[in-house]
């Protein structure tokens, strides 16, 4: 008989990366986790999403550039990467084109009076610290709750055992 086991085949929750739906100009902050010195940070990038590749699946990625002291800067985030703690979608613009990278040459002005069709939205993953967080305080709770349900029962017991103890002594029961 063959015995199944479940394979995990990355650390991060695949499907709320994927429900995400990142798109060409969204404005979005990606928490990034930076190893120093033993000691993990979360680093965040905020910038506009240029393009999106190939689509969903294991190697998909994304382009996020932003204006950091007056000097354009983009990086390529894998969607499914460990190394990324949580993506927040900030505002999400209306845009023509699947591919932004025109907006390198384009001067602010210009970019800001083609994306005036732009809507505030408010969607983010949960962070790996977070979640697993939350699952050790729903441990603990639950562990709690089994150690007060037991200290009732014995309580319970013990009230039972004092009340049989004096019936038999008074006699009623025989």
């Amino acid at each position: 008989m063959a015995e199944t086991t479940s394979i995990k085949i990355s650390p991060v929750n695949m499907e709320s990366r994927k429900n995400l739906n990142i798109r060409s100009g969204d404005t979005l902050i990606v928490w990034q986790k930076i190893q120093e010195k033993g000691k993990t940070r979360l680093q965040a990038f905020e910038g506009l999403v240029l393009a999106r590749k190939h689509g969903n699946e294991a190697g998909a990625t994304f382009t996020v550039r932003k204006v950091a002291s007056g000097v354009g800067v983009e990086k390529i985030f894998p969607l499914y990467s460990p190394i990324i703690d949580k993506i927040e979608i900030i505002k999400r613009s209306k845009v023509r084109r699947a591919k932004l990278y025109h907006i390198r040459e384009k001067a602010a002005k210009e970019i800001k009076r083609q994306m005036r069709h732009s809507t505030m939205v408010n969607i983010k993953t949960v962070s790996d610290i977070e979640e697993t967080n939350k699952k050790e305080q729903a441990d603990k709770k639950s562990k709690e709750d089994e150690l007060k349900q037991k200290e009732a029962d014995i309580k319970n017991i013990k009230i039972e055992k004092s009340e049989k103890k004096v019936a038999e002594e008074t006699g009623e029961i025989k």
